[in-house]
């Protein structure tokens, strides 16, 4: 045998005993997981799903209810379901339900439109609450596009000037004419966590109002609105929270603000008197000014059941699972993908990583349409990203390592 082949030899042994190693350290901890059982409560089958990030899965328990909602409650009850199957308190009962996921005390969430609504409620509402004299806005210049179009509309309605720029730059930036400043809690692109608690305490230190996006932090990591006095914030639910495709997303108003929170959408359901029809408008109390039009209950009830996925579990076990499924699949990725083929650009440290890994690639949507071939499924971000989302309740480390595996695969032709 050659000199050559004998180093081809070594080289495969070396491969095959450093695969086998990863596959057997995915044993173990998938043996040591608390929440691997939670696997059981969503329907999934073989394919290694990392896109949760983008669409949670289905929990077991929706389609019943969802059956029950559409055949029962709407098909027998009709129109006796608002009172008798709780259909007109869905907005703050589902609230309190999302509340812990994101550290708020019962009251202070309602649960409704869109995202990029409740971004505009907030945004207006918070450059009303700051009062004369402020009329500007900062914005996180890396969001995502929806809340920086909101952001620009926001500030032409309220006469404010717009300011993008990046969260870090945000201490330096704040002065005295600072209204509010919007930002999201983990980006989406690079899954960068950024200092909620730091950021928001420098926002306050100025006299300005914090808005954060949580999108991509709710039912990934603690959040603490409360415990570091965030003014309002808004979420989905249809990532980490499996509220399923376009369901509702939510407002928080911090309890102390509520009494003056002059939401720019008042509409019949945030009315003191809903069914009083009056002409004046009179904003009913508590969260419940955040609401506006009738709620989509198909989509909320539907919500409702998919956060029963959530009873039992909490938050930090969560966000422990997720660093060790993040550390591992960038372990598993450096073993597996060719040197220099990708980058990561999420942060290796904990404090500063959300619940994915995106991974710069110059073919990287190519390549994730082969991913996606062979039952691996992560999205592609332009220009040149490959983002893979992590959700602990059902992502297993077997599914990290075939992933891994699979991209080093693939990534070579």
């Amino acid at each position: 045998m050659s000199e050559r082949s004998e180093r081809s030899e070594r080289s495969e042994r070396s491969e095959r005993s450093g695969r086998s190693e990863l596959r057997g350290r995915a044993a173990e901890l998938d043996s040591a997981d608390e929440l691997a059982g939670l696997r059981e409560r969503f329907v999934l089958d073989d394919v290694v799903y990392l896109d949760g990030n983008s669409l949670g899965a289905l929990p077991a328990n929706v389609p019943g209810r969802v059956e029950d909602v559409v055949r029962r409650q709407w098909g027998e009850l009709r129109i006796r379901s608002w009172d008798e199957s709780g259909w007109w308190t869905a907005p703050e009962r589902i609230g309190d339900r999302i509340a812990p996921l994101v550290g708020a005390a019962p009251g202070q969430i309602v649960v409704g439109d869109s995202t990029s609504v409740n971004v505009f409620k907030a945004v207006v509402g918070a450059v009303r609450l700051a009062g004369e004299g402020r009329d500007e806005i900062l914005v996180d210049a890396t969001t995502f596009p929806t809340d920086g179009y909101i952001a620009q509309s926001a500030a032409r309605l309220t006469g404010c000037e717009l300011r993008p720029l990046d969260p870090a730059d945000v201490p330096a930036a704040l002065g005295p004419r600072t209204a509010a400043v919007l930002l999201n809690h983990v980006d989406y692109r690079t899954g960068r966590l950024h200092d909620l608690p730091s950021l928001t305490s420098a926002i306050h230190a100025a006299g300005a109002l914090a808005v954060w996006d949580l999108c991509h932090s709710a039912g990934a990591l603690p959040v603490d609105l409360d415990a570091h006095g965030v003014d309002l914030a808004v979420g989905c639910t249809y990532k980490y929270l499996n509220g399923g495709p376009g369901s509702p997303a939510y407002l928080y108003v911090r309890e102390e603000l509520q009494s003056r929170f002059d939401s720019p959408l008042p509409g019949w359901n945030s009315h003191t008197d809903p069914f009083g029809m009056s002409p004046a408008y009179e904003p009913a109390p508590g969260a419940l000014r955040g609401r506006v039009g009738t709620p989509d209950i198909l989509s909320m009830l539907a919500l409702e059941a998919a956060l029963e996925v959530w009873d039992g579990i909490s938050i930090e076990s969560v966000r422990t699972k997720s660093l060790a499924l993040t550390d591992f699949f960038l372990q598993c990725v450096s073993a597996y993908v060719p040197e220099g083929r990708v980058e990561s650009v999420t942060p290796s440290a904990h404090t500063e990583r959300g619940s994915q890994v995106a991974l710069r690639c110059p073919d990287a949507g190519e390549v994730m349409k082969r991913l996606i071939e062979r039952d691996v499924v992560g999205d592609f971000r332009h220009p040149d990203v490959l983002r893979f989302g992590f959700t602990p309740l059902y992502v297993g480390f077997a599914d990290v390592e075939r992933a891994a595996r699979v991209l080093g695969e693939e990534i070579v032709l």
